[in-house]
């Protein structure tokens, strides 16, 4: 079984970083694979997740955020691994097309939620309690309100065509000091963050 979800998958990136998510259909995977429908439905339950887990195999684990201590250089290096993919072709492009879709398919949207952002989310909340812990940055620090603002700068840059040539990696460490600027042990008092 382990042997047929391993074709089904490359089966799947490879129609998915071919044709994108519009030409993305259960009925190519299954040519190129050779399994049946039945089979990719079995362990599938929609073509947004099937598409979703081909990206995933397409793109492998590109993104990880690791916690060396120093919270600037964890959160640069991490932004700058996701802007190294979401500029890649053809995989940003699909990547923000498959966000795109997520909008209105409810089984792609909650296979994100469970395998990609969720993950991810939780990564970089445990991260910043480190931290805090560390005394990196304050204790008041809300780490939801800073993951959506450095990641939001970047998916609006992905996902706004005017602004997609603005996501390079010059701006990774821009965005992680402005999003830390007032939140760095010592910015309440008045004190300048340093480097």
């Amino acid at each position: 079984m382990a042997e047929v979800r391993a074709d089904v998958l490359e089966a799947s990136a490879q129609v998915l970083m071919a044709h994108g998510v519009a030409g993305f259909t259960v009925e190519k995977v299954v040519a190129a694979s050779g399994v049946s429908p039945a089979t990719v439905y079995r362990h599938w339950p929609s073509r947004g997740a099937l598409a979703l887990d081909g990206f995933r195999h397409a793109v492998g684990d590109q993104v990880a955020l690791d916690d060396t201590g120093d919270v600037r250089a964890d959160l640069t290096r991490f932004i700058t691994a996701f802007i190294r993919l979401a500029t890649q072709r053809p995989a940003g492009p699909v990547f923000a097309q498959l966000i795109g879709a997520a909008q209105t398919d409810a089984e792609l949207a909650g296979q994100f939620e469970h395998h990609y952002f969720g993950p991810r989310r939780r990564e970089a909340f445990a991260l910043l309690e480190k931290a805090k812990d560390r005394g990196q940055i304050r204790e008041d620090a809300d780490p939801a309100l800073l993951v959506d603002l450095i990641w939001g700068a970047c998916y609006i840059r992905l996902l706004l065509p005017h602004l997609t040539d603005q996501l390079t990696e010059d701006f990774a460490p821009a965005v992680v000091d402005q999003a830390l600027a007032g939140l760095l042990a010592g910015a309440a008092d008045g004190v300048e963050p340093g480097r």
